[in-house]
């Protein structure tokens, strides 16, 4: 547990031991994060209340505080949540997968499902300030960072990746594809899903990274 001394008017004005999350039943907790995803897509942040998302979630102010003591703690709790299921799933998509190509194709495809999936939770996280980002833990996440790392060293080694920028270039390349196009996907309110058009945007990506002049896999 930790201890917090809350002084925005959004929050407790006392310090406060946080109760464990494995304390709520799962119910809660998802009304919960159905909650943030549903009113952080929809205000700006700086104006949302800790009391507006408790009457999205249909519980009470004391339960926000008791477990996450305060707004942007809220805020950044659930997002890792989020976010580390989608984690979860693509680790567990690339077992088994040897092929480069392959693998980041399967990557892509479970990213993008993620934005069909959670349009909300793609809005929201498109608004955060390059401040914040670091504050959700996903994106510290090593595992998570070392395995697309290890997937496009492994792809330059094998001659198989552009090999002419740094690695870290071709994560950035990787990533903002995925970010840009899963935002302007859901900002145009596009009818058909975004993986409805997979094969001919993993072309155009694996054109963006791969060594130029090479069809291997």
């Amino acid at each position: 547990m930790t201890m917090r001394t809350v002084k925005k008017k959004d929050s407790i004005e006392t310090s406060q031991h946080l109760a464990p999350l494995s304390d709520m039943r799962p119910a809660t907790l998802d009304k919960i994060e159905q909650a943030v995803r549903k009113v952080f897509a929809g205000f700006d942040p700086s104006e949302v209340t800790m009391a507006q998302i408790a009457k999205s979630a249909n519980v009470s102010l004391q339960t926000l505080y008791k477990y996450f003591g305060d707004k942007q703690t809220l805020f950044n709790t659930i997002m890792d949540i989020v976010l580390g299921r989608l984690a979860t799933r693509i680790m567990d998509h690339l077992q088994g997968i040897d092929s480069v190509k392959d693998r980041l194709r399967k990557t892509l495809w479970v990213c993008f499902d993620f934005v069909d999936s959670h349009p909300d939770a793609v809005m929201v996280l498109s608004s955060i300030s390059v401040s914040r980002i670091r504050s959700i833990a996903i994106y510290e996440n090593k595992e998570l960072i070392g395995a697309f790392l290890d997937v496009l060293e492994d792809g330059q080694k094998r001659g198989v990746l552009n090999d002419s920028v740094p690695l870290y270039i071709l994560f950035d390349v990787f990533m903002g594809f995925i970010s840009r196009l899963g935002f302007m996907h859901i900002m145009r309110q596009t009818n058909t899903p975004i993986n409805a058009e997979f094969d001919a945007l993993f072309v155009i990506l694996w054109r963006a990274i791969s060594k130029p002049e090479t069809e291997k896999v």
